[in-house]
């Protein structure tokens, strides 16, 4: 099949048509910026899943605006200012009421609590494990024991608190080539951390049930102190 790339790409564009959407995408993205800067934030990070939800609103909004010549731009405007006091009623609310606050924003998960991990029900499981080694990886944590608590926070951000030097315990590694060498059948007598749940016991047998989330891999353990 023969494909026609002037039509792919161009059409029937009229090119007074095309300088009119640069000037249109121009002033759509100008309000955008102008948006979030009014809602205070300062970051994609610091956005709440709330905050999400408006921010796809705007976009929709500002999208058809931007390249098709029967949408005006003071409709769009108008969606641009609806949001705007909607949100800032919201958030109003959400600053006088803390149950408010709560179902709006939700409330942080504990993932990691005295150096394990949570057992969570399948609805809080909001973090694939390997996505959420890479986030303690770029903290300088090397194994689950080092941690003493880790909360995810409403805005996507994880907070961890450590323990100190001579607190911490043996736990799950979390480097690549130390984790992947996890098994079912245990070479040798050990301390093992437990690859589901963190759970830390000294195993003599090849094969065993975790006593806390009954999984049947595990890895070595390690000890090291956290470097900063």
């Amino acid at each position: 099949m023969e494909i026609d790339f002037n039509k792919v790409f161009i059409n029937d564009l009229d090119w007074s048509l095309a300088t009119q959407i640069v000037i249109r995408t121009l002033i759509m993205f100008t309000l955008i910026l102008t948006f979030l800067r009014l809602s205070g934030k300062k970051g994609i990070r610091q956005l709440s899943i709330f905050e999400v939800a408006i921010i796809i609103g705007l976009g929709s909004a500002a999208g058809d605006p931007m390249f098709n010549e029967e949408n005006a731009i003071l409709p769009a405007l108008l969606v641009f200012a609806t949001i705007l006091l909607f949100y800032r009623s919201i958030t109003w609310l959400a600053a006088r009421s803390e149950r408010f606050e709560s179902v709006l924003e939700g409330e942080p998960v504990y993932i990691i609590e005295d150096g394990m991990f949570a057992l969570l029900e399948a609805s809080d499981q909001m973090y694939a494990k390997d996505e959420f080694f890479s986030e303690m990886r770029q903290q300088n944590i090397e194994h689950v024991g080092q941690v003493q608590t880790a909360l995810l926070e409403t805005n996507g951000n994880v907070s961890f608190f450590y323990y100190t030097d001579d607190d911490v315990r043996p736990g799950l590694p979390i480097l690549p080539k130390v984790y992947q060498k996890k098994s079912c059948t245990l070479p040798e007598a050990g301390l093992y951390a437990c690859t589901t749940c963190g759970h830390v016991e000294r195993i003599t047998q090849s094969e065993h049930h975790c006593q806390r989330c009954n999984n049947t891999e595990w890895v070595k353990a390690i000890s090291t102190r956290r470097r900063t």
